[in-house]
């Protein structure tokens, strides 16, 4: 019965986490994309393992952190006003995903 449920939490994780990229890479594609597609005021840009890696050492919640309070010419939550905590992270963790 334990690895049953076992299963079925890591399925509902795997679930999840597909969710979680697909609602990343719709509010990368509808607001991050902006300055991070083209590394405008020095953003990392998508995909670029080498500006994203000290980035992604600092751990999500430290991504998080800088992104909701921003940071240089990034205004808090990238302009995105309307993104909760969790679109935020989506976001994020879409383009980490992409830099690794």
């Amino acid at each position: 019965m334990k690895l049953t449920t076992s299963l079925v939490l890591a399925a509902s994780l795997v679930a999840f986490s597909g969710v979680a990229s697909a609602d990343g890479k719709k509010t990368y594609d509808t607001k991050c994309f902006t300055c991070h597609a083209s590394g405008v005021a020095n953003a990392p840009k998508f995909g670029d393992k080498a500006a994203w890696a000290p980035r992604i050492a600092t751990g999500m919640d430290a991504l998080l952190a800088v992104s909701l309070k921003g940071k240089g010419a990034m205004p808090p939550k990238g302009t995105c006003m309307d993104c909760s905590d969790e679109d935020m992270k989506a976001a994020i963790q879409y383009m980490v995903d992409a830099a690794k």
